[in-house]
């Protein structure tokens, strides 16, 4: 039988080995000649390309992926605060949150504890190689929430006048990329709104505490998206070895958080399986203020909520055939300025004075300017 061929030849091609190499070289087993590995040499290289001092290019990039993370945990931690499984109130907030997946409040808090060890790394990592960190602590200066569950401390963020890019819902569900020209209409305008409760009384009202919880929903793929952008774009100017290998993992982790929070937004805008949208009984659809989530089934494949995967689209060149991937990936879209832009546009940093976006900018030009 086949299944039994294999082995006798292995056994063949081992005796032939051991005649013609190892035990004609016996004489060397005993000095020692053949103890190191085949590609000892390479291991020597790479380990002392690994050891080597890391350039500008690449501590630029660190920082402003520090800079970018201890932004993400600042507003990722008042999510948590108001909307985590650590809010022991069960709020309504919180309500909405687990309407559109009842295990929404533990994956807002997962992904602040993902933030936080991202921050965290990158700065003692850039410390450990005798680079800077970066610091925004005097820039903690804006007032947050004043709900219960906020600990109504100095933020770095505003997540009460959002102007939510909903732009990537429709690019992930179209053949075409960014990188190519492409432009893509906004899912839904979500304009100056807030994505938590201001205070005790936004609790207040079904549709209401809805519409904040699905402006939340829309704004966590808006980050995360623009995270994994981020990544990919200046892993391509990475030099050192280390540095391509933290960027790639921690951009691997950015990509898993946006798959989920495509899946949670998809939530906001069909029915529920009963009939019903809101944790209240209200009907579809949800609207507020102004603002009006729709039922996003009935809008056509730009707009289909259960579609998770990245649809396969233009990729390198129109001439080659359509692929699953990241996109934007240039400096044009998803570089560091890039993203600064994007976080400036939504309003994030609605009250900072002018010294934090000149601080901000410049990270982003420093890592920009990066070379291979």
């Amino acid at each position: 039988m086949q299944v039994f061929s294999t082995p006798g030849i292995r056994s063949v091609n081992r005796r032939s080995l051991l005649k013609g190499g190892l035990m004609a070289s016996g004489a060397a087993l005993g000095t020692g000649l053949l103890t190191k590995p085949a590609f000892a040499d390479h291991d020597d290289d790479h380990d002392r390309d690994r050891d080597r001092k890391l350039d500008r290019g690449d501590i630029a990039i660190l920082r402003f992926l520090a800079a970018a993370e201890i932004i993400e945990t600042d507003l990722w931690d008042q999510y948590t605060e108001l909307g985590g499984v650590d809010n022991t109130s069960n709020n309504t907030y919180q309500q909405a949150l687990e309407f559109l997946d009842g295990d929404g409040p533990q994956y807002i808090t997962s992904n602040t504890l993902d933030e936080a060890s991202h921050a965290s790394f990158l700065n003692a990592y850039l410390e450990s190689k005798g680079a800077e960190p970066v610091n925004f602590d005097r820039f903690r200066n804006l007032q947050g929430s004043t709900a219960i569950g906020s600990q109504n401390i100095g933020r770095l963020t505003n997540l009460l006048h959002l102007n939510v890019d909903t732009s990537w819902f429709t690019r992930y569900r179209s053949t075409t990329n960014p990188d190519m020209g492409a432009t893509f209409p906004q899912a839904i305008t979500i304009t100056n709104r807030p994505a938590i409760p201001a205070t005790d009384a936004d609790f207040e009202g079904p549709d209401h505490i809805q519409a904040i919880a699905n402006t939340a929903a829309f704004h966590f793929g808006t980050i995360e998206q623009g995270g994994t952008s981020l990544y990919a774009t200046l892993a391509q100017k990475v030099t050192h070895p280390e540095v391509l290998q933290i960027v790639l993992g921690i951009g691997a982790d950015e990509a898993i958080h946006f798959l989920e929070w495509v899946d949670f937004a998809g939530n906001a805008v069909k029915p529920a399986d009963d009939g019903t949208f809101s944790f209240a009984g209200s009907a579809m659809p949800v609207s507020d203020n102004g603002l009006t989530f729709p039922d996003f089934t009935t809008k056509g494949p730009l707009f289909q909520p259960n579609l998770i995967f990245p649809v396969p689209a233009e990729f390198i060149s129109p001439k080659l055939p359509k692929c699953a991937a990241i996109r934007p990936i240039t400096d044009k879209f998803g570089g560091a300025r890039a993203a600064a832009a994007a976080l400036t546009a939504m309003n994030l940093f609605w009250g900072q004075p002018k010294s934090f976006f000149n601080e901000l900018n410049r990270l982003a030009d420093e890592a920009d300017a990066a070379r291979r």
